[in-house]
């Protein structure tokens, strides 16, 4: 585990899971991109749907808003609703005025891109697969003023302790914790969400990953209610739209919290299943980070830009892992599917795999 200054930052942190899928890669068997398939179910289309009837009037954000912080326990003033997860990091990155922000790697790119796009010096804390990818507190500059890190972690899946994470707080300290996949963890075991003990507290989730709601735009930052105030300050008018609100408040109803439990118990079974059958393919140099927590594996194979390849012949898309600061060539995410499509999936990564030696 180390740390390490970015001038220039030598990977592409714009790249993501959708790139592999677009234009040329429609057609393929998507394990590239973390949205969970079968989604948005038929309930929360038309909860959707219903909203388009009053496109006319201004977004009012002030019911989702309350539905959030009731989902939480929080007062209303502890939410922002976003444009999605990503609109979070970007006001975080124009808002806050910080001398040395950290990020954690590898993890999900845009947190850093948001910083690097507004001035700001980003170090890294690079953390090393001998490891398992495991947070190491000390190993976080104790002069950072701004950390940021994922739970459970993309793309490594590995579930962070809550306290470990809560044991970086520190005076005059913005803690960031993305959990934009902790509701398919089941029991949302290790969620600092709703938490107002840690000092400096900011935690991002988003409602696109469990429900397929990408091409809307809808989570929420949870913080106390200045850091709130300030993070609203930065925001356009009207930034979440009548059909995300809606969507907002579908998702955190108790008929949706029970179904994405149900389907975070689900995914877990058939992450399972596939890592088992990954794992028959360790005497061919295949490794799986392990415990995998979240809805995707990440995997290290020899020759793994042309497996990918290979793969992309045969009619699946995987997430690259040489764009995640911390991982190299030889590394490749792969989305949690149903079993016939991980069987599937296993049979042709067979074939594009070296042959054994």
């Amino acid at each position: 585990m180390r740390t390490e200054a970015t001038g220039g930052s030598g990977h592409d942190l714009r790249h993501h899971g959708d790139a592999e899928v677009r234009d040329d890669g429609a057609a393929l068997v998507d394990l590239a991109v973390n949205v969970r398939a079968d989604t948005p179910p038929p309930w929360l289309r038309e909860e959707i749907a219903g909203s388009l009837s009053s496109l006319a009037a201004y977004p009012d954000g002030r019911a989702a808003r309350a539905a959030v912080a009731a989902r939480h326990g929080l007062p209303v003033e502890r939410v922002l609703l976003t444009a999605g997860a990503a609109e979070a990091f970007v006001l975080l990155a124009r808002a806050l005025e910080v001398r040395r922000p950290v990020v954690v790697h590898p993890q999900f790119t845009e947190p850093e891109a948001a910083l690097r796009d507004a001035g700001h010096a980003v170090d890294r804390v690079l953390l090393r697969e001998a490891d398992g990818f495991r947070l190491d507190p000390a190993a976080v500059p104790e002069d950072a003023d701004l950390v940021v890190i994922g739970n459970p972690t993309n793309p490594t899946s590995v579930l962070h302790p809550a306290e470990t994470i809560a044991g970086l707080a520190r005076a005059g300290r913005t803690l960031v914790v993305d959990e934009a996949f902790m509701d398919a963890v089941p029991g949302e075991r290790e969620a600092l969400a709703g938490r107002t003990d840690v000092p400096g507290l900011v935690v991002l989730r988003s409602l696109t990953k469990t429900w397929g709601l990408a091409g809307l735009r809808i989570g929420y930052v949870l913080a106390a209610p200045g850091m709130i105030a300030e993070l609203e300050r930065a925001q356009p008018l009207w930034p979440v739209s009548t059909p995300a609100l809606a969507a907002a408040r579908a998702c955190v109803a108790p008929r949706a919290l029970a179904e994405a439990g149900h389907a975070a118990h689900r995914i877990a079974g058939d992450r399972a299943h596939l890592v088992a059958g990954l794992a028959r393919f360790a005497s061919r140099g295949v490794r799986v980070v392990e415990p995998a927590e979240g809805p995707f594996v990440l995997v290290r194979m020899p020759d793994a830009a042309r497996v990918r390849r290979r793969l992309r012949d045969l009619g699946y898309a995987v997430r690259r892992g040489d764009t995640f600061p911390g991982l190299g060539e030889d590394w490749v995410r792969v989305a949690v599917r149903d079993r016939t499509t991980a069987n599937a999936f296993l049979q042709a990564l067979s074939t594009a795999l070296p042959s054994p030696a």
